[in-house]
């Protein structure tokens, strides 16, 4: 049994194949209670949950000449003990050197010819704890996926998982052969015309509806097209190297809610005007100006529908939103963010992302991935930075009889963005997870930092108004 990739999904494999200094595998970082469990011990855990995973044992075979869109085959030879790693932390196992090697991690590339993930078992933390990386290709999930894994493969009990343990009959479907794909691939591409009388007679049978959705795709088209202005020069953005660095901020979940309340905003506003300051801060620091055109960030949205947050794969469009670097005050920051995302959400520019992408799906997949693999060499200076807001488990999670005391999100940055800040939620805390490229961003724990900072004063700046 074969399953062809999302023309999205493929896009993060098209990226790495271009552009040699990118690694585009997301991670999750799960900071638990001690005592450390054995590697051995940490092994058998997920064997008794790989059932529950079938992407798990799978890998992406691409097909020559982009003929067709990758597949995801069962790995004949899967071995577990080869996606479970072991390693410590340098002392004295502080936030500080736990950051130092989940960078060191995130700089590599998982390997192509086995599926694409590995976790990594960190102990030598401080107070006895230890780590657990989850890192997963971007190409098989998104964040919302990502975090739902943590149900999967986490207990809700210390005592452990009280649902019967499914039966692990797996037996893998033999590996199909290039040929066979190549054949499948072509006859794909004789039937897409077909798949186009198709859509379009659907389309018709419905055409108010029809002509209100291309309404809202123009009109977001047209947003988007409108957001492709180079942004102000500046150090946040140039060539990257293939190193990363990496830090952590913290923040509470209360707070932040009650702040967003307060100040009429959504928890996702008060996020990015801290992330705001923090690029603000960052700018003045390296003695540049905080030009209001000078960080335009590239926010992804869910577009999965109700009941669909289980499934892999990509299901995300995105916005393309100006961070008011320019502004010092945090509530008049945090008022612009919210007044932008408002009018960015009302133009529909995420939906018609939407519209496209899932338009790509029925278009022959050699044009829409040659397009991305040109895309990806072309040297842009429209988008500065990516940031993500995903919410996590609102429970405490377990593992081994371990309780998870805090959970560190990780984005990947690619071409020209030097950042990348993810935001993640874990019972009432609240960490944005501070990706920087090595060379160029030395300065990530004054960054994250900065974030802390920034909340702080927003949240008094909102309580006084």
């Amino acid at each position: 049994m074969t399953e062809h990739l999302s023309p999205l999904d493929a896009a993060f494999l098209d990226v790495e194949d271009e552009v040699p200094e990118v690694s585009m595998a997301i991670a999750s970082i799960a900071v638990m209670e001690g005592p450390p469990p054995s590697r051995q011990e940490l092994v058998a855990a997920m064997r008794r949950r790989l059932p529950l995973v079938p992407l798990y044992r799978q890998k992406a075979r691409q097909l020559p000449f982009d003929l067709g869109a990758p597949v995801l085959v069962d790995d004949p030879d899967f071995d577990l003990d080869r996606h479970i790693r072991h390693a410590s932390v340098a002392e004295p196992g502080d936030d500080a050197a736990l950051c130092e090697r989940i960078g060191e991690i995130m700089s590599q590339r998982l390997d192509r010819e086995r599926p694409l993930w590995e976790y990594w078992l960190l102990d030598g933390l401080s107070s006895g704890r230890w780590a657990l990386v989850s890192k997963v290709h971007h190409c098989l999930v998104d964040g919302i996926s990502g975090a739902n894994l943590y149900y999967v493969l986490f207990d809700l009990s210390p005592d452990g998982d009280q649902r019967e343990a499914p039966l692990d009959a797996y037996a893998p479907d033999p590996e199909p052969s290039t040929p066979h794909l190549i054949a499948g691939a072509v006859r794909d591409l004789v039937l897409n015309p077909i798949e186009q009388l198709r859509m379009i007679g659907e389309a018709l049978r419905t055409p108010r509806a029809t002509a209100q959705r291309i309404a809202d795709t123009a009109r977001g088209l047209l947003t988007f097209a409108g957001s492709l202005w180079p942004a102000a020069r500046s150090t946040l953005s140039g060539p990257i190297g293939e190193q990363r660095r990496y830090a952590v901020a913290r923040a509470s979940l209360t707070e932040m809610k009650q702040a967003a309340r307060q100040a009429g905003a959504s928890l996702n506003d008060v996020a990015l005007s801290a992330i705001a300051g923090a690029f603000r801060s960052l700018l003045l620091h390296r003695g540049e100006e905080p030009h209001p055109h000078a960080v335009r960030t590239a926010v992804p949205v869910s577009v999965r529908a109700p009941g669909d947050e289980g499934m892999c794969a990509n299901r995300i469009s995105v916005m393309l939103a100006l961070l008011p670097v320019h502004l010092a005050d945090p509530g008049e920051r945090l008022q612009a963010v919210h007044a932008h995302l408002t009018e960015l959400k009302a133009s529909m520019e995420a939906q018609a992302g939407e519209a496209m992408t899932t338009l790509a799906r029925h278009e022959p997949f050699p044009p829409v991935s040659w397009v991305i693999r040109l895309l990806a060499r072309l040297p842009q200076r429209t988008v500065v930075t990516v940031t993500t807001n995903v919410p996590g488990p609102p429970v405490p999670l377990y593992l081994l009889g371990r309780r998870a005391l805090e959970l560190f999100p990780y984005v990947p940055i690619i071409a020209r963005l030097r950042t990348g800040v993810s935001v993640f939620s874990y019972c009432d805390q609240v960490t944005f997870g501070v990706t920087g490229d090595y060379d160029t961003v030395p300065e990530v724990e004054r960054f994250a930092l900065a974030i802390e900072e920034e909340l702080g004063k927003l949240v008094n700046t909102v309580a006084a108004a």
